[in-house]
């Protein structure tokens, strides 16, 4: 059941859900659960704070083999960071990239045998002819020598299908499971239907061989076109894709005026969106529940007031031996880490620790140390790079 508030209220609840821009119409009621009570918000934090650098509008990180890291800046920056000294390399040779709105340089991932191959992974946003854009996933080899760091040898392997208007849901964050085979969010950049379209690749979860080209044993492999990179679909605006420690893949992804989800990505399954969801359109106009068209996989867990969900990593380190298989959460209007426990095959929010800014991204460290990227939105775009360290005593 949905029940309606004021109005005033769903013109928060629009900002925050996107994390970026948002629609401007203001609704007549904002929907909210009333079976869902607020999760508990930690007092006592279990972590300490250390501040390791700042940059400007970061979106992503990945630790290489080495210790060291890799931040991606949406203007169009890639940086090499020495996380001890909190020293920073520009690194050269990133494509151009179409920044504006939710647009510019995304996720940044290293193949599984980086040490062997040198081979990095980037996602951004591309212009295409009459102002049109779309996500775009390249590879490359990363240098690192006494003149620097670049990339070499740039190949562009996949591309959002077709490229359109505006600058909003891209998706494409990356991952690789351990059999090698690479998976990539690809949102349905506010155009709604693509999300059930099988000619486009938008608003779905795809699976591929590290070059790119479709994955052997795809659920549609006998179709034509891109629908033989699909996994699932049905999908709105996914900024998450992690594996747990059993090789099950969840995502975290925005839902429109509340419905924000967690999901248990299953093979060929349909999410429903834009035909079902647990949030309601921006102009008021309802969408009718999951529970109502049960062929539609709902949502795990589910948020109305939303966080607004940016990233996702499935914890199994040893530095906080709590949250080991816990699902780890960044928020970008809930200004929040959440962290959700999984208990079989349900899931619930258990802690949700307020940061004071915007967590854009979310990642494990090497020593079991939690990572944390601002975005630096309301901060003149210098967003701080956070180690979440355990707490002494």
């Amino acid at each position: 059941m949905k029940l309606h508030a004021l109005a005033a209220a769903l013109v928060l609840a629009a900002t925050a859900c996107n994390g970026d821009a948002r629609p401007t119409a203001a609704p007549a009621a904002v929907e909210a659960q009333d079976a869902q009570a607020p999760a508990p918000r930690a007092g006592d934090r279990p972590f300490e704070v250390d501040v390791i650098a700042a940059f400007q509008e970061p979106w992503a990180m990945a630790f290489l083999p080495d210790g060291r890291l890799l931040v991606t800046e949406k203007q169009g920056h890639l940086k090499l960071v020495d996380v001890e000294s909190g020293a920073t390399t520009d690194v050269a040779g990133v494509p151009a990239v179409a920044y504006g709105g939710q647009g510019g340089l995304g996720d940044v991932l290293p193949h599984p045998r980086f040490a062997d191959n040198g081979l990095v992974y980037l996602s951004y946003a591309e212009a295409g002819r009459g102002g049109t854009r779309g996500a775009a996933l390249a590879r490359a080899t990363l240098v690192v020598d006494g003149d620097g760091a670049r990339l070499e040898d740039l190949d562009v392997i996949w591309r959002q299908v077709p490229k359109v208007s505006g600058q909003g849901h891209y998706g494409h964050r990356i991952a690789f499971d351990r059999d090698g085979k690479l998976w990539l969010s690809s949102s349905e950049r506010q155009k709604f239907d693509p999300a059930q379209d099988m000619g486009s690749n938008m608003g779905k979860i795809l699976r591929l061989e590290d070059d790119g080209r479709p994955a052997a044993g795809n659920p549609f492999a006998d179709r034509r076109g891109v629908a033989r990179e699909v996994w699932s679909l049905g999908h709105r605006n996914v900024l998450g894709i992690a594996f747990d420690a059993g090789g099950q893949l969840w995502n975290v992804e925005m839902g429109p005026a509340g419905g924000d989800e967690l999901n248990r990505v299953e093979r060929g399954g349909n999410y429903g969106y834009p035909i079902v969801s647990n949030g309601d359109h921006y102009d008021g106009r309802p969408i009718p529940d999951h529970d109502t068209r049960p062929e539609f996989i709902a949502p795990v867990v589910d948020w109305t007031p939303v966080i607004s969900p940016s990233s996702l990593v499935i914890y199994g380190g040893d530095a906080f031996p709590g949250w080991k298989g816990s699902a780890l959460i960044g928020g970008l209007s809930s200004q929040a880490l959440v962290r959700v426990e999984f208990d079989g095959d349900g899931a619930r929010e258990a802690e949700r620790f307020d940061m004071g800014s915007r967590i854009r991204e979310v990642e494990q460290g090497p020593d079991g140390a939690v990572w944390l990227l601002e975005d630096g939105q309301g901060d003149g775009g210098q967003g701080r790079l956070l180690k979440l360290v355990p707490a002494a005593g």
